[in-house]
């Protein structure tokens, strides 16, 4: 009985902290947006050329 106390405890205290964050959060300007934006896709964009460098290194060296 205690520990589901205890988990009733801890899902209450989940959800008063999640809706502190959600109260505390604002919506992003068009600038933060942009930027947000941008460094997402060039983040992308040197993953996907590393993955692609890899594969042509592996196809040159390996087949």
């Amino acid at each position: 009985m205690e520990e589901t106390i205890s988990l009733w405890g801890r899902f209450k205290g989940f959800l008063l902290e999640s809706l502190r964050v959600l109260r505390v959060t604002k919506r992003p300007d068009k600038q933060e947006f942009a930027t947000t934006v941008k460094v997402s896709a060039l983040g992308m964009l040197i993953i996907g050329l590393i993955g692609f460098l890899i594969q042509f290194i592996k196809i040159i060296f390996f087949s």
